[in-house]
């Protein structure tokens, strides 16, 4: 076998070090077909424009990508990761061994020899340490064929460069949680527009991971939408058990709208500016006067409005039903913040 017959699939985050992984193998002239593994908590809007995104990636970086959905699969994950989560609702282990385990899958339909991730020792505490690091190739499976070029040099080699496929020499030796040496990389190979690394997950934000983890905690059944509905505006557990939904800002309104499913009340203020609210799983009548009055208490205020706010009800594409609804106390709905 050839060095232009071998092929290897990269794990495609998005960040920095995955994208100077692949051009590190792809500068020894082998092939790599980059795969970005989306979820509802990250790379789930490129979706809606895989082909943009593609071209994006090509003409920024020269890397062929595919997306792959795994949502299903990674929100059955979040249940009870094998080993545990970071400090907030992060499973990072369980996370590299899942999207691992998919791309060792794909490998056959591929062509492909090996996988490559931008990994680096000692980068992360959690997921990025050398025994963990061990671990992660264990147990998904991926002893032998999975490689990490940033770190390659401070590893035992593997298979493939046992057999000369990759040149281990051009290999790199990066460690720990400086930045620079792959900000110079990036510089040599000419890139300059990159993502920032401060970004991170959003299953490690502690507002959002708490709420995550209260939302699976009293939940059996959760589906794609309800998590990107979790992810947005404020949220409320009404003392019926109904869902409310409403939105921060004009962004969160927009994509709150296009999340209402067959069931929902969608809440509108009619007379001024306000949020959108979506109402889910609700059974009891009293919930709308509830919550007509936390869509007025975060309406516009101002001496040209009254006090009472006029809110528009619309269940499955019925005709509006209007609530005139003073402002909710704080006091009385603290308690039902998700």
């Amino acid at each position: 076998m050839t060095s232009q017959q071998v092929t290897a699939i990269g794990l495609l985050s998005g960040g920095l070090d995955s994208i100077l992984a692949c051009r590190v193998i792809m500068a020894q002239d082998i092939k790599v077909k980059a795969v970005k593994f989306v979820t509802p908590f990250f790379g789930y809007e490129l979706l809606e424009r895989e082909e943009e995104y593609r071209a994006e990636v090509k003409a920024q970086y020269g890397i062929e990508v595919e997306l792959c959905d795994v949502s299903e699969g990674y929100l059955e994950l979040l249940r009870k990761p094998a080993h545990g989560f970071g400090k907030n609702f992060n499973p990072c282990v369980d996370c590299k061994i899942f999207m691992l385990q998919k791309a060792r899958e794909m490998m056959d339909d591929l062509g492909a020899q090996f996988l490559i991730t931008g990994e680096v020792v000692g980068q992360r505490p959690m997921s990025q340490r050398r025994d963990t690091l061990r671990i992660i190739e264990r147990d998904s499976g991926c002893e032998g064929i999975l490689l990490r070029p940033l770190c390659a040099r401070n590893m035992n080699p593997i298979e493939i460069e046992k057999q000369g496929l990759v040149d281990r020499s051009r290999l790199l030796d990066f460690s720990g949680r400086n930045r620079k040496p792959q900000m110079n990389l990036a510089a040599e190979m000419g890139i300059t527009d990159y993502p920032s690394p401060a970004g991170g997950c959003v299953l490690a934000d502690p507002e959002l991971g708490k709420r995550l983890a209260t939302y699976y905690e009293n939940h059996d059944d959760i589906a794609v939408n309800d998590i990107l509905l979790l992810l947005l505006g404020r949220q409320f557990t009404l003392p019926s058990g109904g869902w409310l939904t409403i939105g921060r800002n004009q962004v969160d309104n927009e994509r709150i709208e296009k999340l209402l499913q067959p069931g929902d009340i969608l809440l509108d203020t009619e007379d001024r500016p306000g949020p959108i609210g979506i109402l889910r799983n609700s059974q009891d009548p009293s919930d709308k006067q509830s919550t007509a009055g936390l869509i007025a208490r975060f309406a516009k205020k101002g001496p040209k409005f009254p006090e009472e706010v006029e809110v528009s009800l619309t269940a499955n594409g019925q005709e509006k039903e209007m609530i005139k609804a003073a402002p909710l106390a704080d006091e009385v709905f603290e308690g039902w913040r998700l």
